[in-house]
């Protein structure tokens, strides 16, 4: 099973949460019959020292001896890399601190593609997730960072150990993971024309562009569906 975070590194987005408990994240990677590996990208921006102490952490964390080919960071992070990566996992990674994440484009590409959100429920992933089409975390807000951390944390590794890591390994007689499947095929329903720059244009002009010029749609002879 493959985990994908691939962002933009900044505090809030909390690139190395679950790097704080390294025993038991090595337990659910080397698990023998449930092997797990999660690839890291990204960059932070040149002033944010805090992004850059994330993404050090990260990489050091992946070079370290008895995780190096589990947990892996993709150096020059870019738009071709980020392809790849959002064709390619199983799941999509998103642990923001509630309340600060803006979107999450990242996993809405993810979701085009068949693979599955476990994200804390903030940025997008409160009006996509519907509870079949992917997982979610509802995230703690208290203001003692440490608390929040602790509760999040806890909180995604209960959901990957007993609920995300067996289902993905659940197979038929076939050695298809069809419930898996079926939530892949339900995001994919879904999401994808939901969160799409379709219906972003579409709302814009509806919401804001129309309203303020003071028009209908009639007269912008604009199909809206």
């Amino acid at each position: 099973m493959t985990i994908g975070f691939a962002r933009r590194f900044a505090g809030y987005k909390r690139a190395s949460l679950l790097l704080d408990d390294p025993d038991r994240l090595w337990k659910i990677l080397s698990a023998p019959e449930r092997p797990v590996q999660i690839i890291f990208s990204g960059k932070a921006h040149p002033r944010d020292n805090i992004g850059k102490d994330l993404v050090k952490r990260v990489y050091q964390f992946a070079t370290e001896p008895r995780v190096a080919g589990k947990v892996v960071f993709i150096e020059d992070y870019d738009i071709n890399v980020c392809r790849h990566l959002v064709q390619g996992v199983d799941l999509w990674l998103n642990t923001p601190s509630q309340g600060y994440e803006a979107c999450g484009t990242s996993g809405m590409k993810v979701a085009l593609n068949g693979g599955l959100n476990l994200s804390i429920l903030d940025g997008w992933w409160p009006e996509g997730y519907d509870g079949t089409n992917g997982f979610a975390i509802g995230g703690s807000r208290n203001e003692n960072n440490d608390i929040r951390d602790a509760h999040d944390r806890q909180a995604i590794f209960k959901a990957l150990e007993e609920e995300i890591i067996p289902l993905y390994y659940k197979q038929d007689a076939y050695g298809l993971p069809r419930d898996w499947v079926r939530r892949m095929k339900q995001a994919m329903c879904t999401l994808g024309w939901r969160f799409s720059a379709d219906r972003m244009v579409k709302d814009y002009t509806m919401h804001c562009y129309k309203p303020a010029a003071g028009i209908s749609t009639c007269q912008m002879n604009i199909p809206f569906v």
